[in-house]
Formats: structure tokens, sequence, C-alpha cells
């Protein structure tokens, strides 16, 4: 039994926040904000801990779960008064940089990769395929837009405009927030912006990140050897924990091993 006494303080807790995987895949191991709420709620309330450190390594995913998500860690953070820092992993790029740039300061590895601040979509082309095979795909729409970008059928130079759009007014919403978040520290003298990725020291030159730093270190050297971690972490699956692996999760696996790759991962 823990003996309280009165007026002794107690020391400094960190909460510690592990956000590893994918953004807003299909699969049950990707992070989404639904699935994170809970535990970001907790790493927040309980216990009145001095600081909340995210430990981050995702290689993106879906741009609004990584909006909603990082919009979740800033709410929680102002309203508990309690600051954010981000240590990332292997990668922080695309999704997975938005999310560490909702943290108050950012934190790397030297080969820890950060950046890739852009939008891409990504699909294949079926139709010649079909067309030697014999097969023939019949489609009926009511609004002419309604099977834009259709794989299986030739590329229409008016969807790929339409598509462009999107994806400029998405990277407008992502580069706004990082300049909101990063403010002054970026270097504007270069283009930041173009979904280039960087190594820690490249990307700490360049103001993505404030420096290289783990999170045990880092965090002792500012608030003592006594500091206490707490850490948080979404629960697997049952199926997943009895060693039942779904078709599902298997395809996920695929997807995410191939977001991975893009940076060298």
């Amino acid at each position: 039994m823990k003996l309280r006494i009165p007026f002794r303080k107690n020391p400094p807790l960190v909460s510690v926040v592990r956000l590893n995987g994918a953004i807003g895949m299909a699969g049950r191991r990707s992070l989404s904000d639904q699935s994170l709420a809970p535990m970001l709620e907790k790493a927040f309330k309980r216990g009145k801990p001095d600081m909340v450190a995210l430990e981050i390594n995702s290689p993106g995913g879906s741009p609004v779960q990584s909006s909603l998500i990082a919009a979740r860690i800033r709410q929680l953070s102002e309203e508990t008064n309690v600051p954010v820092a981000a240590f990332v992993e292997d990668v922080a790029a695309s999704g997975g940089y938005w999310l560490a740039a909702a943290a108050d300061e950012i934190w790397a590895d030297e080969s820890s990769v950060i950046g890739s601040i852009g939008v891409i979509s990504s699909g294949f082309g079926a139709h010649v395929f079909l067309a030697r095979q014999g097969v023939e795909r019949r489609v009926y729409t009511a609004g002419k837009s309604k099977s834009m970008l259709d794989p299986f059928r030739p590329e229409n130079e008016e969807d790929v405009a339409r598509l462009q759009v999107i994806l400029g007014d998405i990277h407008d919403n992502f580069i706004a927030y990082v300049r909101q978040r990063r403010g002054d520290r970026l270097d504007t003298t270069k283009d930041l912006f173009t979904g280039e990725f960087w190594l820690a020291r490249r990307a700490a030159d360049r103001g993505l990140i404030d420096g290289i730093g783990h999170l045990k270190p880092k965090l002792r050297e500012r608030f003592g050897d006594k500091v206490q971690f707490r850490r948080y972490g979404t629960r697997k699956p049952l199926l997943s924990r009895l060693g039942v692996q779904l078709a599902e999760d298997a395809i996920t696996g695929i997807e995410e091993r191939a977001a991975y790759a893009r940076f060298g991962l």
C-alpha cells in the first residue's frame, strides 16, 4: 500500500501516447480519431500530467483523419493546459508530420524521416486489359461526373483537372496548418511544401522540427531523474490478441508496408 504524505509534492508525470502506423486505413490497426479519442482523453486528464509526449512512427494516410486527430490533441492540450512534445521514430511524413505538428515541439532521431508535406492520389487503369479480354464495361449514371476516375474506363482530362483542384485544396490546408503550428521557426527562404522529405538534421535546419532528441533522456533533462512515465496505447482487437489474422488486416498490412516503403523503410 502506498502511503500518501500530506503536502508532499509528487514527482513530475509525463503521459506517453504511441501513434504507430498508417492513418485512416480500413484495417483495425490504423490510426483514426475515433480509435484514439479515449486514449488521448486519459493521457491528458488522468493524474494531472506535466506533459503529454507523442511517440510517432507514421508514413501518413488520410488527410481528414490526420486533421481530426491533430485537432483533438490541440483541443485537449488547451483545455488542460498541458504542453505536448512529439518524438519521431522511423518516420513522421505526410499525415504523420501533420500529427507531429500538433505538438508544441518536435524531436527526432538523427535518421528519422521528416516532411513529405504534399498530397497524393494513386490508382490504376485497366481499360486496355478489359478490351483485350473482350470484356465490355457498361456504366450508367445520373450526373456527368458520377463515374469520375473510373479505373475501367479511359482517363478523362476533365476528371484529372477536377482531381488536381481537390488535391491542391487539401495541400493548401496542410500548408496552412504547418505554418500556423511552426510559425517563425520555419525557414521561409526554402520551399518546404513540395512533398520532399529529409532526415532529421536537415529537417531541423528548415525549422520542421526542433532538434535531435530521444524521449526519456530529453524529458529527464527537463523534468529531472525522478520524472515518471505513464504509457498509453491502443488495445488490439480480441481476435488479434488470440493470434487470429483477419483478411482485412492482412490487406491493410500490405498497404501500410507499401506506405513505409515510399520512404525507404
